[in-house]
């Protein structure tokens, strides 16, 4: 089986996988106190909780936005599994070129998720990742990562609101149905969530207009993608586990050099 970890400023999504299958996954809170005991803890209980045997991990990929997180996380590999992770970065193959002003800018997460994006769908593409912020990449017909943008997140957003605004309440992020509202929950649901597909649909029309291409497909992925996507027609397609899946393919791309690794970390211990 082969661990895979999305690492984000929120949340830390964990995969299993046998071959191509997805036998699991799990979110879990980002926390950067804790201590590798304490992860290791929790993801001993979550396999045993689905009646998976970790023994039965082969190898582990991580892909990671927060380094201050690593240092912990990769004890916790060590610990659990008795291996170092493949970590995506700088050295690790991905088959896609980035055409970015310096490719080392570029987020982890959003390089995983063209690279599985491409894979799936092909290109040219606009993927938007609905997390702590929102990314929108573009990948071009020949898979090449062109380049995007960041903006905040629907969440952190709406929560600046509510810290700067004293007397605005905290609301649930559910659509009102309307825009004329009538008391103040549903004005703020309304602003946050239709203010947002506002957002996305000028920033994909925008990006159309650069690729010069209006049939271009769109891919979304996060956990707000279905909110936004019931509002917007910009949306072709939402693949929640798209960025789980890149990661698959990256390892799968490093296996053979992978494999050597481990065989001299073998000889070593």
């Amino acid at each position: 089986m082969l661990l895979v970890i999305d690492v984000g400023n929120t949340n830390v999504v964990l995969g299993v996988y046998k071959n191509e299958e997805l036998l699991d996954f799990w979110r879990i809170g980002t926390d950067k106190e804790k201590t590798s005991d304490e992860y290791s803890v929790l993801i001993d209980q979550l396999f045993g909780y689905k009646g998976l045997d970790r023994g039965e991990v082969q190898d582990v990929i991580i892909s990671s936005v927060v380094p201050d997180i690593m240092h912990s996380l990769e004890n916790t590999v060590y610990k659990l599994f008795g291996i170092a992770p493949l970590v995506v970065g700088p050295g690790v193959k991905t088959g896609m070129n980035v055409k970015y002003d310096n490719p080392r800018q570029v987020g982890a997460d959003r390089i995983v998720n063209a690279v599985a994006a491409y894979e799936k769908y092909k290109g040219p593409l606009i993927v938007i990742d609905f997390g702590t912020a929102t990314t929108f990449c573009a990948i071009s017909k020949n898979g090449e990562y062109l380049g995007g943008t960041i903006a905040p997140g629907i969440k952190i957003s709406s929560e600046a609101l509510f810290q700067r605004a004293s007397k605005l309440p905290r609301v649930e992020l559910i659509k009102p149905g309307k825009t004329i509202c009538k008391n103040t929950v549903n004005s703020l649901q309304s602003g946050i969530i239709y203010g947002y597909v506002g957002l996305v649909e000028h920033i994909v029309k925008k990006m159309k207009r650069e690729f010069k291409d209006l049939d271009i497909k769109v891919i979304a992925t996060g956990g707000l993608s279905t909110l936004i996507d019931s509002e917007t027609d910009c949306i072709d397609q939402i693949d929640r586990f798209l960025t789980l899946e890149g990661l698959r393919i990256i390892y799968g791309r490093n296996l053979e050099e992978r494999m050597r690794k481990l065989e001299r970390f073998e000889k070593t211990r």
